[in-house]
């Protein structure tokens, strides 16, 4: 006999509900059941795109959210409404997947926390690079104790998208919306591989700017205020003392998505590098390396973030999984990096 699937509905429909989609289409338990944006043409033209009947198409998430039927949902909106979408989905009990960073800061982060700490809900951050193949393998290297005790930690993630002056003010560009820029954006993703990897953030100390300080308006003509960062560097201190650097920016020519993390301890080094994919180097004391050596990454560690969204919900997650509490440490240590920055000093956390 088969088992009903999953009936899972994604709320906003900008770039990143394509992975969310692409990922329950492609899963044999699940079934994309509904769609949620405030754009109408957006929403008309996913829903033909997706074969979802036009009653299953919502301008308004709180009616998506009270349909009986549904059974989980995937919020990708930007990050001003995180927080209002997610209590809703709470007060309903939907299980949810929800984009990063989790709010705008750590005050709705906690709240959400504190309401998630009264129910059992499932749920579950996106912090996407907790599914690469070569960042779960190297997590168990270390955990296996292959390179020792971790002295430091180098991470870049970098990207070029923000040098053309002509991009307009989306809404990354605009504190109101986003929280923070290139910070949130794409530090939130370190800050999350670091602590998964390694421990949590004690102290941080920042440097930031803004370099392309108007842009072009979306919907009239002129120009509108940049007041978030372009780029963000930030020396932290993890538990045990481990010194970290972290390397954030949208104005790194040449660069689409790099992402590269180092990690060095007595024993041993990893070296996790993602672009086009994801790989992994090492040199291990215990085998007698010489150089650093490209690994094959066992199937054992092959994941994707929707599939392992709808294991959660079935009852069958691994623990990997990133929560509200650590979406909350998260935002708690990117607000922290906020203060570093208005105040220029180490900020304790």
């Amino acid at each position: 006999m088969q088992l009903a699937k999953l009936k899972v509905g994604v709320i906003g429909l900008g770039g990143i509900s394509d992975m969310h989609i692409s990922g329950i289409l492609a899963n044999e338990e699940a079934v994309l059941w509904s769609i949620c944006d405030c754009k109408e043409e957006v929403l008309a033209s996913r829903g033909e795109q997706y074969k979802i009947p036009e009653s299953r198409r919502y301008l308004d998430y709180t009616e998506m959210l009270a349909d009986p039927e549904l059974e989980a949902v995937s919020i990708g909106t930007p990050n001003y409404n995180h927080y209002e979408i997610a209590c809703e989905a709470i007060k309903q009990q939907k299980p949810f997947a929800l984009e990063k960073p989790v709010t705008l800061d750590e005050r709705e982060a906690a709240a959400l926390r504190d309401l998630l700490s009264e129910t059992d809900l499932p749920h579950m951050i996106c912090f996407s690079y907790r599914y690469k193949p070569a960042v779960r393998y190297a997590k168990w290297l270390i955990d296996q104790g292959k390179l020792g005790a971790i002295k430091h930690v180098y991470g870049q993630y970098l990207q070029g998208w923000g040098l053309s002056e002509q991009v307009p003010l989306v809404w990354r560009f605009r504190r109101e919306l986003s929280g923070s820029g290139a910070l949130g954006d794409l530090g939130s993703h370190l800050l999350d591989l670091q602590r998964f990897l390694v421990g949590n953030v004690e102290r941080v100390m920042a440097d930031a700017g803004t370099i392309i300080k108007d842009r072009p308006l979306l919907e009239s003509d002129g120009k509108g205020e940049v007041d978030v960062d372009d780029f963000c560097h930030v020396l932290a201190r993890l538990d045990g003392g481990i010194s970290s650097t972290m390397a954030i920016s949208r104005f790194a020519f040449g660069r689409g998505n790099f992402q590269q993390l180092e990690i060095f301890g007595d024993r041993g080094a990893v070296l996790y590098n993602l672009e086009e994919e994801d790989v992994l180097h090492v040199k291990l004391a215990e085998d007698g390396d010489e150089v650093f050596r490209k690994v094959e990454i066992p199937a054992e560690f092959q994941v994707d973030q929707m599939t392992a969204f709808i294991n959660l919900v079935n009852g069958h997650g691994d623990g990997y999984d990133a929560t509200m509490e650590d979406g909350y440490v998260n935002q708690h240590a990117i607000d922290s990096i906020l203060v570093s920055l208005k105040e220029q000093r180490w900020i304790f956390i």
